[in-house]
């Protein structure tokens, strides 16, 4: 599928097709899908990769980077926002609130309907003040399909274009749930995750959220000058909300990417957690030296193909460093050359 989707991207996305004849690259050449040429997310940021015509675009995600850096672009249209659509939902509902297969898993959340849903609550500001966040249009998706009554934004945008927290929606979101036993899923970037302990640090709260309630976070801290550990993160999650390790997840995606990675524990390797794609997409990672795949268990630089990334690249590669081990990796952070970006760039 993969040779296939590259061949039409080939033939449709003139700036792809450039890109692979400059590399000596033609459609009939490529016969494995790891040889698939990749497009650095840079190249986002000059670039129209996509095949989607101007007067079809509904829609166009951008990257959060540094001030005065150009954001990259992943142009939609209707078809595309569909697809788009159906691959986050299935990799959403399997691994933050585990609703993998047909019936519901001993840690996952009954999704049942009205008032007796769990409650989504973002950090974030709601797509109508950031309408090209990737991450936002996610959260605003699943809070339709699977968040029950009362589930709501609790970001603001400042004047300066960064995201705060509006804490005292916080407090009144936890206090409901907690009054009638409902889960909360608390969804929001690493950042806004470390204010929110900061908030409570000063003002805790009176009891734990709920039972079965967790904590989906997302990006890292390069450029900000407050960050913690990940398990000093994970640690406060658990010490300030009363939500305990193994349901605080790790979201890993982008705005070139149509699908996204979650961590989930490694059985028998006892704190231990790797990321996971959906089977619709593979990662690789990549020696910077030779620009070919290293062996499990090396580090890399990371290469994700993407097949719901149909109108577009299904080959980007990442600036991020990780391991990959058989159909998981571990995330290692940015290369020191890549520019520093992603979701928590946008918390102050």
């Amino acid at each position: 599928m993969a040779l296939e989707l590259f061949r039409i991207q080939f033939d449709s996305c003139p700036a792809y097709r450039r890109l692979c004849e400059m590399s000596g690259v033609s459609a009939e050449s490529v016969r494995t899908w790891e040889a698939i040429p990749s497009v650095p997310t840079v190249a986002f940021q000059e670039l129209e990769l996509s095949s989607i015509p101007a007067g079809d675009r509904i829609a166009v995600f951008h990257s959060s980077g540094t001030s005065g850096q150009r954001p990259s672009r992943h142009f939609h249209s209707r078809e595309s926002l569909a697809l788009y659509g159906a691959s986050l939902r299935g990799g959403f509902e399997r691994g933050v609130l585990g609703l993998g297969g047909a019936t519901v898993g001993e840690d996952g959340l009954q999704p049942c309907d009205g008032e007796g849903r769990a409650l989504l609550l973002s950090l974030t500001p709601p797509t109508g003040s950031v309408p090209r966040s990737s991450l936002v249009h996610m959260i605003e998706s699943m809070m339709g399909r699977r968040g029950g009554v009362g589930s709501c934004f609790a970001g603001r945008l400042r004047e300066d274009g960064s995201w705060e927290v509006g804490f005292e929606e916080v407090r009144r979101v936890f206090a409901d749930a907690t009054d009638c036993g409902r889960p909360v899923v608390v969804l929001g970037t690493a950042f806004n995750l470390v204010h929110l302990l900061e908030h409570f640090e000063d003002a805790p709260l009176s009891r734990p959220l709920p039972a079965g309630s967790r904590v989906m976070e997302t990006g890292g801290y390069k450029g900000r000058s407050r960050e913690l550990t990940r398990d000093e993160l994970h640690a406060g999650i658990s010490l300030r909300l009363g939500v305990p390790s193994w349901r605080i997840i790790g979201e890993y995606g982008m705005s070139e990417l149509s699908s996204q990675a979650y961590d989930a524990p490694v059985a028998g390797r006892g704190r231990e957690r790797r990321f996971g794609f959906p089977p619709w997409a593979r990662v690789l990672a990549i020696s910077p030296e030779t620009g070919r795949p290293v062996r499990d268990g090396e580090t890399g630089l990371l290469r994700v193909l993407d097949l719901a990334n149909v109108w577009s690249v299904l080959a980007i590669q990442t600036g991020d460093l990780g391991r990959v081990n058989g159909d998981t990796f571990e995330l290692l952070g940015r290369a020191s050359s890549v520019e520093p970006r992603g979701c928590s760039l946008m918390a102050a």
